[in-house]
């Protein structure tokens, strides 16, 4: 099992959703970014982070410091899920090759259907293959 399987698992047994998972090699560091519905808070991460911990202590796991985090207002959308959970929402994603001779689009998520994000731009609904995606992040509204 690998570490982002082993932190999903965990997380998914505890009722969190792992969205990322950040290592540095240089100082050791393990940031693990956290979402559930609602949102978390600083309790939340305290008691991921307790959890882990123990976690890492018994599997061996090798680090030098852990950090539990919300994902952010700009939440980066990585799976097939949350292009469904976040339907309605601005987006701004960026496409590993361009499509319309353009790889950077902004506009409101109508969804996914069979590995397709549908994005409204500009009155137009387009469509964008997950496998094309570099990266996609949420509008935060302010």
């Amino acid at each position: 099992m690998t570490l982002e399987q082993l932190i999903e698992s965990t997380l998914e047994g505890m009722g969190y959703e792992l969205v990322e998972i950040e290592q540095q090699a240089r100082n050791r560091l393990l940031r693990i970014f956290v979402d559930k519905v609602g949102g978390i808070d600083i309790d939340d991460c305290v008691t991921i982070s307790n959890h882990l911990s123990r976690l890492f202590a018994v599997e061996n796991i090798d680090y030098g410091r852990l950090e539990v985090s919300s994902p952010g207002l700009d939440r980066p959308l990585r799976k097939a899920a949350d292009f469904q959970r976040f339907k309605g929402e601005t987006i701004k994603l960026k496409l590993r090759i361009p499509v319309q001779g353009q790889r950077n689009f902004v506009g409101v998520l109508h969804g996914i259907d069979n590995g397709i994000i549908k994005i409204e731009i500009e009155d137009k609904l387009l469509d964008f293959e997950l496998s094309n995606l570099g990266r996609a992040r949420l509008v935060p509204k302010l």
